[in-house]
């Protein structure tokens, strides 16, 4: 598989700020999905809910999952669902999200920026995330070491935590989101990966995701943490280079 990166970046904006899935009630999805869609949507609920937030809590092994068709494998966070089965995503994008928070996961094969230092890619990279929309405030950045990365070849790696208050498609009521970025660089392949870690802080009561459904169990959904996101940056490989063409 061969990727262009002439993709517009994002060609699902409502997926990342926050993400769309948990605040549609199931009964929604069914009336707008084909039903064998929806099927599967609903089998991947029912599978999680019954073993997965389980299997993870007691500590059973994880296995490593195929990104972008199999070229890339990593640790996804427990009860990921992939939002390629419900909607077009582009295939230069993996999106994840939790079955049951505004919280998403998004891996992204970007043009590498020859021209950006590495200290200041990440950042080059989080502003074209954020835009113009404004309300977005950087509070940390750090380098990782490349070493301790399973992806080899890369050069470098920086993470980029921010905050920004944002409104869910049309709605007036702000949302606070906390961004956790990383920027893996692969200049030996003209590409830079992207990863992004959407986790909200802060819902406006005012919010469609301040309402919740009552068909899944709460205690059965433990939201991600920081430290699962770390989990899936360090355990990104890279299994096919063939995948750049």
């Amino acid at each position: 598989m061969h990727f262009s990166f002439k993709f517009s970046r994002r060609l699902l904006p409502e997926l990342l700020l926050p993400t769309l899935i948990p605040e549609i009630a199931l009964h929604d999805l069914r009336d707008s999905l084909p039903l064998d869609t929806f099927q599967g949507f609903k089998r991947a609920l029912d599978k999680f809910t019954e073993v997965g937030a389980m299997d993870n809590m007691a500590g059973q092994t994880q296995q490593q999952q195929p990104l972008f068709g199999g070229a890339f494998s990593a640790f996804l966070p427990p009860g990921s669902l992939d939002v390629s089965e419900l909607r077009q995503v582009p295939d230069n994008q993996e999106v994840f999200v939790h079955p049951r928070t505004d919280q998403s996961i998004i891996v992204e094969l970007l043009e590498y920026q020859a021209g950006v230092p590495d200290d200041a890619a990440v950042r080059y990279h989080f502003e074209d995330v954020v835009g113009t929309s404004g309300g977005a405030e950087v509070l940390s950045q750090e380098s990782l070491a490349p070493h301790l990365l399973a992806l080899e070849g890369c050069s470098s790696a920086w993470n980029l935590t921010a905050c920004q208050l944002v409104a869910k498609f049309n709605e007036e009521a702000k949302n606070e989101v906390r961004l956790h970025l990383a920027l893996l660089r692969l200049p030996q392949y003209g590409t830079d990966v992207l990863l992004t870690f959407n986790n909200p802080t802060r819902i406006h009561p005012l919010s469609s995701s301040a309402a919740r459904g009552t068909e899944v169990p709460d205690s059965s959904l433990p939201p991600w943490t920081v430290e699962h996101f770390h989990t899936f940056v360090h355990s990104l490989r890279l299994l096919d280079p063939g995948i750049f063409g």
